[in-house]
């Protein structure tokens, strides 16, 4: 067949420039992400299963992962409930200040993470202007498991509003003021009506908080103490063991980290999905 009547046959491209746009996607996703990636994967692998799992089942490796991966479940838990309050507040209800209160809200986006932990440091030790009050309660958050968490919650609660707020501006007023119509008290148009619909959002939300969370390191390490096996997370460990020149030790904790973040994220994913198809909602 000639040339000409291949062209003649060939159909024309649905999105315009698809294929430079796919490799110029490919190659930049294979140089900032998947490269390094297999690195440290073909790194942790020449270990060998046994001095893998030795350095993964330390002790002290062990309690940084609980402390890192639970530490980030309860913050974005938090963020879950309250950012979902704060973004209601902000879309359905006008105050003085609001604009403020709106812009104090992308503030952990703008604050270096450093001074972010300083700040709460300053805030919740035993001797400032929080912590002197709770101590005297026989409450410690500075240098705990507590204050990381504080941390965790206050670099993630951008994420859970700025992903809710824009589907609850969006959020059609004629369903509330059928649900009301049917009978329906307020709990229940808020629990049967609203929150379905806000559900795929509220688990994007969640999981943006919970990969930040997992690895965070500026915010936490002032006010966490890093006491070994109680407050020392799971990035400062690897850090730790690079400053050792263990580089093969740091890359099986992270290989490890890597596991449980992408399973993690797998498993929100697919209930984010599940909800889509559930209640007829498309994110």
């Amino acid at each position: 067949m000639s040339g000409t009547a291949v062209m003649r046959f060939r159909q024309p491209s649905v999105l315009p420039g698809f294929g430079i746009a796919l490799g110029f996607t490919l190659v930049y996703l294979s140089g900032i992400v998947l490269i390094p990636l297999a690195a440290m994967i073909l790194k942790s692998a020449g270990l060998g299963w046994a001095e893998f799992w030795r350095i993964v089942g330390d002790p002290r490796t062990l309690a940084a992962i609980r402390l890192s991966f639970g530490a980030s479940l309860l913050a974005a838990s938090i963020n879950a409930v309250f950012g979902v309050l704060l973004a209601w507040v902000l879309v359905r209800y006008s105050f003085p200040r609001r604009r403020l209160a709106d812009a104090m809200i992308d503030l952990p986006f703008a604050l270096p993470t450093a001074v972010a932990g300083i700040a709460l440091t300053t805030l919740y030790a035993p001797n400032g202007w929080i912590g002197q009050f709770l101590a005297t309660l026989g409450l410690k958050v500075a240098y705990t498991p507590i204050g990381i968490v504080i941390a965790l919650t206050f670099i993630g609660l951008p994420f859970v509003v700025r992903t809710v707020e824009p589907v609850l501006r969006e959020f059609d007023r004629e369903a509330e003021e059928a649900a009301a119509t049917l009978g329906a008290t307020r709990r229940q148009t808020v629990f049967r009506v609203i929150l379905p619909s806000l559900l795929p959002a509220i688990l994007t939300g969640y999981a943006l908080a919970l990969a930040r969370s997992i690895g965070e390191y500026g915010s936490v390490i002032f006010i966490a103490g890093n006491i070994p096996y109680v407050s020392e997370i799971t990035p400062l460990l690897i850090v730790i063991r690079l400053e050792e020149f263990n580089y093969a030790g740091a890359t099986a904790i992270a290989a490890v980290m890597l596991a449980i973040s992408f399973s993690m994220l797998l498993i929100i994913n697919l209930i984010q999905a599940w909800s889509r198809r559930r209640f007829g909602h498309d994110g």
